[in-house]
Formats: C-alpha cells, structure tokens, sequence
C-alpha cells in the first residue's frame, strides 16, 4: 500500500510516527510522513519519506502555554492557529495524499484527513497519542479533573468530541472563505455513516498505564508504545561523557517543547531544588527551557536522544508531554511531572496511579519546597522499584508490531464496502 501519516505538533507529536513508518515500510508498504517543516531533518535521516507542514509548532507551543490550564482557551488558541495556517495545510495534506492506498492520522488532522479519505474512498486510521475520541467512564476528558463519577468521566469525552467537531466545521468555514476555496462536505470520523464503518482508533500507549477500557468498542485498542531501537550508535558530546562519567547519575530536567513566560523562575527553582537535595543534573534545554553555563554539577545541553540517556539517570524531572512520559516509563526510573498545558496533566496523574511519581505539581504552584518534596519522594524504594517493574513490562511490549498488524488487519477488506 502506499500510506500517507499525517501529524501536527511538537517533536512528542511526529517522533512516535518514525518507527511505525519503519515497521510499515519493513511490511513492503511505501510510506510519507507528514508533518511540520522543523522535522526534515529528523525523519529524512532515518529513511523516511517526509512532506513538509506549514506552520511553526513552537508558536502553537508558546501559545498554548500562555493559555495555561483553561480548556476552552486552549481550544481557541488551537483554533486561531490552524486557521492562520490552515489553507496551506489542506494544500500541502492533499498533495501528500496525491496516491494514498490508506491515511493514517492524529487529533488535529481527524476531521480532515477521515474527510479526505472518504472522498478519496479509502480507508482511514486514527492514532491516539492521548485519550480523546473513545469515551469511557474510566477516567475524564485529559483536559477537565477527575471526580471519580463514571457518568461525569464519559459525558467530558462526549462533549469534547463534539466540542472538536463543532470548532473543526468553523474552523474549515474561516479558512474556505478566505482562501476561497469550494463548499466541502466534511466528516467526523468517529459517527455511523454507513456502510462505512467509523474509523479505528489506535492508542499508542502502554496497557501499564492505561488499560483497555470495558467501555470501548472493538474498533479501539491499546498497542503499546511505538518506539524506535536503542540508539547504540549514538555518541555523546565530550561534555556529556565526561559528566556522567565523572560522578554519581544524575537528575535530568527535560521540559522539552515548552515555551513558559516564566522560564527563568522555572530554571531557579530546578537549579536550588538539585542543589538542596545534593543531586547533579543534566538540563536538556529544548525549545523554552533557560540556557546556562555549565557548572561541575549541572550540564546543559539542548537535547540528548531519551533511550541513550535517561537509563544513565537516576530520574527525570519533565513536562509530563506524551513521549517524554513514555521514555523515562521504558528507562524504568522514577519521574517527577511538572505539567504546563493540554494532555500534561493527565499523564502526571496517570505516572502517580501507577505509583511511579509523586503527584504531579502544575507549573503555576512550582515552588521549590514542593519541588524538593516531590524529588524526596521519588526517591524511595516503592517507587524505585514499581519504576522497574513497569519499565520492564514496557520494554517486552511490542507496540509498533501490533500497530502495523492493526493497520493492515482494517485495510484488507476495505472494499467490501467501498
């Protein structure tokens, strides 16, 4: 088959998307991968076949960050942003479809790619990076709290399913009369409409953290995680080398993505937070985070590949962003979540349900009482130890496999009723 993968967002959105190409294309498929211009680089050096996105990612970053933990602001943030970019996109996301046997897609690209895919008349995947577009009375909607009401759990993801849904309509009609583009009748891949049937959902996550739901149809299953190999050939920076090497494993900060107003107060209390607790760390910079001098106990670097690293480490201070999440889980150490916006919270609550992480502190209480708190914490050996009980479930889980098997499993036999 030759199978488009559309995706939009920041690095946590596009790298789960290189071993499932990889595993599509050791099937015999031919594969594009679709997504922000910034990535190039990143897909083309594993083999991969990318089409560039419009847009910048660390704005819709910076944005969604200023829009703090108000979901409906974070849907508006998200709203102005693909309609700012929106025509080039649909430009850009038929032209990589041009040929596609099967698309396969994420939450910002739902509404249309299915669109695209029933106009085309072929099929169409959906992969969840976070819980969205299967309802449940498990937990809520990632962006709302959890009152522990089944009935409140499953109405939050009705509605903000028909929250997408409503906002992607307006959304298509600003940028349709803008660009002057054609009326398109748009589909929501996740209603009847037969004799299609709605769109499979694949969640790429490990059933350690979050489990089937009895609530779900067959269409929806959990796969595990989708990663790459062990990056054996990686080699590190001097700098790097030479600090790991020159004293006890040491805490690494990763706030990946994120662009916070308030970086350098963030910055302060990790800084004095490592030093109360007589821990080094290593700082991987990324997008937002502060740049300094390196010291003997800190090294900051801009990024280091997780798998190589955080194995290294005694635990990570994060974001609580979806792929960071999944690697310090597979690296089997203890986490402590800082979570900025969107689905960060839900994954710092799901690390601490699992007992791998105190409970998480949102960004806007970070304080270093509470940070040295939290560290204290997860040092201890219930946490230690169920940190490497579950990383090494993950490890012997085979998420890319099942995926691909899933994929071909609902293309077969499309055209029975195409």
């Amino acid at each position: 088959m030759n199978i488009t993968i559309l995706t939009y967002g920041s690095r946590g959105d596009v790298q789960p998307f290189l071993p499932l190409s990889l595993g599509l294309m050791s099937r015999g498929h031919n594969v594009i991968l679709a997504a922000p211009a910034r990535f190039k680089s990143l897909v083309e050096e594993h083999g991969i076949t990318f089409f560039p996105l419009a847009g910048d990612p660390e704005e819709l970053s910076r944005r969604l960050n200023d829009a703090g933990y108000n979901f409906l602001k974070q849907v508006c943030e998200l709203m102005t942003h693909a309609v700012a970019i929106g025509a080039d996109v649909m430009r850009q996301t038929d032209e990589a479809c041009k040929g596609a046997d099967l698309i396969i897609h994420t939450f910002t690209h739902a509404v249309g790619a299915h669109t695209l895919a029933r106009e085309k008349n072929i099929p169409d995947v959906y992969v969840d990076l976070f819980p969205m577009f299967a309802p449940t009375g498990d937990y809520p909607n990632i962006s709302l709290p959890d009152f522990s009401s089944r009935v409140y759990n499953r109405l939050t993801h009705i509605a903000s399913a028909q929250i997408s849904w409503i906002t992607s309509q307006l959304g298509f009609e600003q940028i349709r009369r803008r660009a002057g583009f054609p009326q398109r009748k748009l589909y929501f891949p996740f209603k009847d409409s037969p004799p299609r049937p709605r769109t499979p959902i694949l969640c790429a996550w490990s059933p350690s953290l979050i489990p089937p739901s009895s609530d779900w149809e067959p269409r929806v299953h959990v796969t595990g995680y989708f990663f790459l190999p062990y990056n054996n050939s990686y080699i590190p920076p001097k700098e790097l080398k030479e600090f790991l090497e020159a004293g006890e494993p040491p805490v690494c900060v990763s706030f990946g993505s994120m662009v916070n107003k308030n970086a350098e107060k963030i910055d302060v209390i990790i800084r004095e937070s490592l030093k109360r607790t007589n821990n080094r760390g290593v700082i991987l910079s990324g997008w937002g985070s502060m740049k300094r001098k390196s010291t003997n106990s800190l090294l900051y670097l801009e990024s280091a590949p997780h798998d190589w690293l955080l194995p290294k480490c005694k635990m990570l201070i994060h974001h609580g962003g979806a792929g960071t999440t999944s690697a310090a889980l597979r690296a089997g150490i203890p986490q402590v979540v800082v979570p900025f916006v969107a689905d960060q919270p839900f994954w710092g609550s799901r690390v601490h349900a699992v007992g791998v992480a105190p409970k998480p502190i949102r960004v806007n209480q970070l304080s270093m009482e509470k940070m040295v708190s939290a560290m204290a914490e997860a040092e201890s050996k219930d946490i230690l130890e169920r940190a490497q009980v579950i990383g090494q479930a993950i490890r012997g889980e085979e998420g890319v496999v099942n995926a691909v098997n899933l994929i071909e499993s609902y293309a077969a036999p499309f055209n029975e009723f195409a």
